[in-house]
């Protein structure tokens, strides 16, 4: 049988040439990143990241509520981050070489812009080969909390990130990661607000506009 790179490297690649390569969409065989690379070039519309270890997850589009919610937490940081000038944002397409081997892509991330002029511009066309400074996931319905909890440990806070937020909008809480130190718990929207700290400075998202209608 043709090893998972040949499969992946034909002109025309079709559904089952992807489950051939790679077993079934649980990745029962691990990609190296040459694989996984080429995977993601010819499926664009698969939300997929790679584990350390080289096994694949492919996630599901979301629905329409936590659409909105990701939607609002991109259009604050969009306006807050325009006004300062203070890095670049990312959307939750976007693929994050990180040192573990992993590449993962948050719901929402963010790179100072010191950081981010160490990034060459032909890199533009490659998954972000730095950690970002600031993340955000928004939990949808389908979500298992513990699994997005150890995603913002074992991913995002181990690889360097400063500034971790995961809002679940199902049960009005906000965990909310910072680099060296315990998560804090903030429990309830109405009227709450996140600060963005010293990583996002004179940033503030309000909570109440991720309230289930």
């Amino acid at each position: 049988m043709r090893n998972g790179l040949e499969i992946l490297e034909k002109k025309s690649l079709s559904f089952q040439d992807l489950v051939l390569a790679i077993g079934t969409l649980n990745s029962e065989r691990a990609l190296n990143k040459a694989e996984f690379i080429l995977l993601s070039e010819r499926f664009p519309e698969l939300r997929i990241e790679r584990e350390p270890t080289g096994k694949i997850t492919v996630m599901s589009p979301v629905k329409k509520g936590t659409g909105k919610r990701e939607s609002n937490l991109h259009g604050f940081l969009f306006m807050w981050n325009y006004q300062t000038k203070a890095g670049e944002l990312y959307s939750s397409s976007t693929g994050f070489d990180l040192p573990d081997g992993s590449i993962k892509s948050p719901d929402a991330a963010w790179i100072s812009a010191e950081k981010a002029a160490t990034s060459p511009p032909e890199d533009d066309e490659n998954f972000v080969a730095l950690t970002p400074d600031f993340i955000a996931e928004v939990r949808s319905s389908s979500d298992r909390l513990t699994k997005l909890q150890k995603k913002m440990t074992s991913s995002w806070m181990k690889n360097g990130v400063q500034l971790g937020w995961l809002i679940d909008p199902y049960k009005e809480q906000v965990y909310i990661y910072r680099q060296g130190q315990d998560v804090e718990v903030m429990s309830g929207f109405e009227g709450n607000r996140l600060s963005g700290e010293n990583v996002l400075p004179g940033f503030e998202l309000n909570l109440d506009e991720f309230k289930l209608k």
